[in-house]
């Protein structure tokens, strides 16, 4: 295969990379960062900028087998604004620009997270983010007094939600988009998460046993974005270690059975 791929140089890209040059396919890496390793190129891409995003698309060089849209920010203080850019509206930037060089049958795969988990509680916001003109994200943001959690978890909603909504439209022309959705995963941004999300993050790390590796959440994203995976199309694909099933049990009060 001949693979697109955001965020190649650390974290889950970068385990993708090295998975995708092992199995002898092409990469190339759109990233603001160099990887240091397993890519064929690396377009310089900032996805929090559309004039970068337009001049990386010009630079690619397709047609490509499958577009994994993996970069992202975690949420960091005073970063609300650029990680809602660079989650999601960069993210779609940099789809719709790719399209034209996809092969027929291409697969795209988004990296969401099980932090946007509750996007039909919030699908009205979520919705409105997703109409909204870039020049206007400042207002909406001081507007619904968006802080970084919120801005991370609300971008990963979108990126979700997207998935869903562009699933036919692309169907149509011959290609097939889902999102891949983890849980904890310990990159070096983990401790952001834990920063932001405290205790929460930490008890359910405890339940499942440890938190995930790149390795393990990448191993699901080259498998979807492959041929072997071709029947799986518009999916929220959770990899989380069993953390949601745990959180939807207790919910519902449920209990193990035993004979």
């Amino acid at each position: 295969m001949k693979v697109a791929l955001t965020g190649g140089a650390t974290g889950i890209g970068a385990a993708a990379a090295a998975q995708l040059k092992e199995a002898g396919h092409e990469v190339t890496a759109f990233d603001i960062h160099e990887p240091t390793k397993n890519v064929d190129k690396w377009i310089r891409t900032d996805l929090s900028d559309p004039v970068s995003i337009a001049a990386a698309v010009v630079q690619a060089e397709g047609p490509y087998d499958a577009l994994l849209n993996n970069a992202g920010l975690p949420p960091r203080e005073g970063l609300e604004e650029v990680i809602l850019k660079v989650n999601f509206f960069g993210q779609r930037t940099f789809m719709e620009g790719m399209l034209d060089k996809l092969k027929p049958g291409a697969s795209i795969v988004n990296t969401s997270s099980r932090a946007g988990a509750l996007w039909r509680d919030n699908i009205e916001v979520v919705k409105a983010l997703m109409d909204l003109d870039l020049r206007d994200l400042p207002k909406f943001i001081a507007d619904r007094g968006i802080d970084p959690t919120r801005a991370y978890n609300l971008s990963k909603e979108a990126v979700t939600v997207f998935t869903f909504a562009e699933t036919e439209r692309l169907l149509a022309r011959d290609l097939r988009i889902n999102s891949v959705c983890p849980s904890a995963v310990e990159t070096d941004i983990h401790k952001d998460f834990v920063a932001a999300f405290g205790e929460r993050v930490e008890k359910n790390i405890a339940r499942v046993g440890r938190p995930g590796t790149p390795e393990e959440i990448a191993s699901v994203i080259v498998f979807v974005a492959s041929p072997e995976s071709h029947w799986i199309k518009g999916q929220e694909l959770t990899v989380d270690g069993g953390t949601g099933a745990m959180v939807v049990s207790d919910t519902l009060g449920l209990r193990p059975y035993a004979t």
